[in-house]
């Protein structure tokens, strides 16, 4: 598959507006229920319908790699653990699992660039084991990157395919956050102290390590910034390059997506490169603890729908936000009309309470003429 993506069309401005016309005739005062309305809008235009129809399949998918900078101690955890939470995944122990549960969402692993054996339900993508030490070498070659990317495009079109209307992109990866920070502060022009955060934990000389690895990647990433599949190569990973191509995709399959934390922001930011205009089909699920994250959402443009200091990954904060959209289906789908509850709006009221002036005003009006008349 092709890593040139076609023209994203963004979500219908008039249905848009048919939502918003729809909420002010809802039994509550206009906008008093925040930016659960914008949200509701927000999936009309999506879906192309007022009201919107309730999600049927939710889907969540995890893409796992590892990363070749682990070995320069920037990670509280060795990199064994990327394979071993891909089996936990599939058990169902993880938090995202749990957090889908509540959400009515389903749980896909997709194994990337885990530097490890795992089924072959999962690995069919694979692109390779690990990723080349960003701060002094490539993470991909072009041709893997471009294979990567070519294989989150396939991902997306095989769950909207199967019924998906609704996605959520997670990750998992030891040393993950590093190439991600690497990623967001290359295209935001930040620096690299400003993108360094603590990952899973790490100590005071695990941070300066990671500041280091992320400022010499860094001096090789600026080289690249004009090609995103270069930078993706370059600085990213396997794991980054799909779910890039998949945020992608699912713009192009006019599919809403909710986003994670800082890993699937750095992503994002990769695709909105790849497909300009991508980003009007995502919502920020929650804003991450990691410095870097509320760099890439304002870069993107995009408000998170919670600030609950997670920072585990997984697509965790944004499945935890899930409800909020289904919330926001709801209200709009089956809130009563004034008129259909036969509660009075307050336009109703106005009207009511402005019609006698103006008969009043036109009345004296009237009656003024005529005595003038009168007179002459």
């Amino acid at each position: 598959m092709s890593t040139e993506f076609p023209p994203v069309e963004p979500p219908d401005e008039t249905v848009l507006r048919a939502a918003e016309a729809r909420h002010a005739v809802l039994t509550k005062p206009v906008g008093s229920l925040g930016r659960l309305e914008e949200l509701g809008n927000w999936i009309a235009a999506c879906q192309g319908v007022v009201p919107p129809k309730p999600f049927v399949r939710p889907r969540v998918v995890v893409f796992a790699g590892d990363h070749g900078v682990t070995a320069q101690g920037v990670s509280a955890f060795p990199s064994e653990v990327t394979g071993q939470m891909v089996a936990n995944f599939l058990t169902g122990g993880a938090a995202v699992n749990v957090l889908a549960q509540v959400a009515g969402a389903t749980v896909r692993v997709v194994d990337m660039a885990v530097d490890s054996d795992t089924p072959a339900a999962v690995s069919a993508h694979k692109v390779r084991r690990s990723s080349g030490s960003i701060d002094r070498e490539d993470a991909l070659t072009r041709e893997q990157c471009e294979l990567a990317i070519a294989a989150g495009r396939a991902i997306a079109d095989e769950e909207v395919d199967a019924g998906a209307d609704v996605l959520v992109a997670g990750d998992m990866g030891i040393g993950n956050t590093t190439p991600a920070a690497v990623l967001i502060a290359s295209l935001t022009g930040s620096e690299p102290v400003a993108v360094v955060g603590r990952g899973t934990g790490i100590d005071d000389q695990a941070w300066m390590r990671k500041t280091a690895a992320i400022r010499d990647a860094l001096r090789r990433a600026r080289l690249v910034i004009s090609d995103p599949i270069a930078l993706l190569a370059t600085a990213g990973g396997a794991d980054l390059a799909a779910m890039a191509g998949f945020l992608a995709q699912a713009a192009v399959r006019r599919t809403p997506v909710v986003l994670d934390g800082v890993v699937v922001g750095a992503a994002a930011v990769v695709a909105e490169e790849l497909a300009p205009g991508a980003r009007e089909w995502w919502v920020a699920g929650h804003q991450s603890a990691e410095p870097a994250h509320a760099i890439a959402l304002g870069h993107l443009n995009l408000k998170p729908l919670l600030e609950f200091e997670m920072r585990l990954g997984e697509g965790s904060g944004a499945v935890a936000a899930l409800p909020l959209l289904i919330s926001a289906v709801k209200v709009l789908a089956e809130m009563a009309t004034f008129e259909s509850a036969g509660v009075t709006n307050r336009e109703d009221t106005t009207q009511q309470n402005t019609d006698p002036e103006d008969t009043t005003v036109e009345n004296t009006t009237a009656e003024n003429t005529t005595a003038e008349n009168m007179t002459g």
